[in-house]
């Protein structure tokens, strides 16, 4: 039976994939669909969804790509039965960071689409430049140290923009790219970030960058809420020419719900689009996953993707370079704290596959995982065994690709290294090391609150931890976070069939399109969200002793970091 009344779509243009659900006002899944880039579209030369050039550090992919996929996705709603005439409104996730280059071209190009051929066939001219960074990029190392030198420090960049310089972030990329491409710079007209590249296909003309997203640039000032003239003088090439870049950026409106305008007379013709449906902002890929979930103070969020993603929602703003503050895309006032690592699944996998050489099942992983003791101490005054595992340069701490392993004597504080090479322990010692980057990074922003069942007041930790992502399903991966991470309430999987940037976008769609005069995103979708639908209970928490000898372990973690750092060069 087809669906009656609204329907809202999300949209979530991740590294490997493009997602597209479909939800009603009540926020009812309805539909779903995806493409695969490496199994739908290996033509592009991608693996991962990217191509590397390893050379220079370079990690990018064509947005001809996702042009095509938006084509593919839409064709496998269609043949789903999705009728597109009732979809009212649609917004979008895009992986955050990435930057795409317009060319002068571009608005004419696609305010006159044939509805009868491709998108990628007829905007391959609207593109200046035919790749994308995309955040696994670290080859702006030299800007970045520019970006943190320019006001003074890191922290100074960190304060007014709510992060340090990072490669991914597009004013580093803008820098490299005017100077690596500078006859492309001149033919770029507009810039976008992959959120707004994505919300720009579908308006049918450049489309705003989002509130949300902005804060992922190192050029905005989240005090004064504007493009920082001295930061966007540095992308630019000098005071002289920060009008002509801040046009190529466009103004950013502060409501992340008001819609952009009508969707592209292309998908109306080509698919049945209602033509009153709206074009509401596009976030990025983090702040859409907040979004899924209404978060309490002091819940957090991991994401256990192809990077691990660590998030809250808070109303305080505490900066620090080593993590990201951002703008809520939806809610004045509160922040998106959020901690982002480019090794996540990879790091996992690499070491699964070690002990599994199959590749084809974590069930080794695992068990080898919960039969290796904490820390890997076997007696209380054994060593703990501590590990950073990179098979790509990471930026939390900004370290080249490679591994470090060492034992920590928490009594004497004495570091010392131990045999570089896999041993079965890594399986555990992975996981640990990733949560315990998070908890070092986050306990600044929790707090002690009371056991509801004994009324004990429990040392600061989260309220709850809701796990998504592939790795949420890992029994063991929940486990170890418990352990390390705590939470008075708990770990909960966010059971959402891995759509949660998906979700959250077609959450803030409805929120857009039915919003009443002053009433919030979480006051709207909180009284329409169903939490025993999606979200389930899968391990304890705090867990007495455990929890306060992993305390100790984030003082040997904070000190193995610095060394690794300091033999690497990047401190003194």
């Amino acid at each position: 039976m087809a669906q009656k009344g609204p329907l809202y779509m999300g949209f979530d243009l991740s590294t490997q994939q493009l997602k597209a659900i479909v939800v009603d006002s009540n926020l009812k899944l309805t539909q779903e669909a995806k493409v695969d880039f490496d199994a739908d579209l290996g033509k592009y030369g991608i693996e991962k969804g990217v191509i590397t050039n390893p050379a220079e550090g370079e990690v990018f992919a064509p947005p001809a790509m996702w042009l095509d996929a938006v084509n593919l996705v839409l064709d496998r709603l269609a043949e789903a039965g999705v009728d597109f005439g009732q979809v009212m409104g649609l917004s979008g996730a895009g992986m955050q960071h990435g930057t795409v280059f317009w060319s002068k071209k571009a608005e004419t190009l696609m305010v006159n689409l044939d509805a009868g051929k491709s998108l990628s066939e007829q905007l391959k001219d609207a593109l200046a430049h035919d790749m994308s960074p995309n955040w696994q990029d670290s080859s702006t190392q030299k800007q970045c140290d520019a970006f943190d030198a320019e006001l003074g420090s890191a922290d100074k960049l960190a304060d007014l923009t709510g992060s340090a310089a990072h490669h991914r972030f597009s004013g580093p990329q803008i820098m490299r790219y005017r100077t690596k491409y500078p006859s492309k710079y001149d033919q770029t007209a507009r810039i976008s970030l992959v959120s707004s590249f994505l919300a720009s296909v579908f308006l049918g003309k450049i489309a705003p960058i989002d509130i949300g997203d902005v804060t992922g640039m190192n050029m905005w000032d989240i005090h004064k809420g504007r493009w920082n003239d001295q930061l966007v003088a540095l992308a630019a090439g000098g005071q002289d020419k920060v009008e002509e870049l801040k046009h190529k950026l466009g103004d950013v409106p502060e409501d992340g719900g008001a819609g952009f305008g009508m969707v592209n007379n292309y998908f109306a013709t080509r698919y049945g689009f209602n033509p009153e449906c709206v074009i509401c902002p596009f976030t990025g890929d983090n702040p859409s996953t907040i979004l899924a979930l209404p978060l309490r103070a002091s819940d957090a969020m991991v994401s256990l993707g192809t990077s691990t993603t660590f998030l809250m929602s808070t109303p305080e703003y505490k900066p620090d370079p080593a993590y990201h503050f951002m703008n809520h895309p939806c809610t004045p006032g509160l922040y998106m704290f959020m901690l982002c690592y480019k090794n996540g699944g990879l790091a996992r996998e690499n070491i699964r596959d070690q002990i599994d050489k199959s590749g084809n099942s974590w069930d080794a992983f695992n068990d080898t995982a919960m039969a290796t003791a904490p820390l890997s101490q076997k007696k209380g005054s054994d060593d703990m065994r501590l590990g950073l595992f990179f098979p790509l340069h990471e930026t939390v701490p900004n370290l080249p690709a490679g591994q470090w392993r060492m034992a920590f004597n928490p009594e004497t504080n004495n570091l010392q290294d131990v045999r570089n090479d896999f041993i079965p322990d890594d399986a555990r010692n992975i996981v640990e090391s990733q949560m315990l980057s998070l908890r070092l990074r986050s306990q600044k922003l929790v707090h002690s609150e009371k056991d509801p069942a004994t009324g004990q007041q429990l040392p600061p930790q989260p309220r709850r931890v809701y796990l998504v992502g592939g790795g949420s399903a890992n029994p063991a991966i929940a486990n170890i976070c418990a352990e390390v991470l705590g939470s008075v309430e708990g770990i909960y999987k966010l059971d959402i069939g891995g759509n949660a940037c998906a979700l959250g976008a077609a959450y803030k769609a409805v929120w857009g399109c039915e919003r009443k005069q002053g009433q919030t995103f979480e006051d709207l979708i909180g009284s329409r969200w169903d939490e025993s639908k999606f979200v389930q209970k899968i391990a304890d928490g705090y867990r007495k002793g455990t929890f306060e000898k992993y305390g100790e372990a984030v003082r040997g973690f904070d000190l193995m970091e610095k060394e690794a750092l300091k033999r690497e060069g990047r401190i003194t």
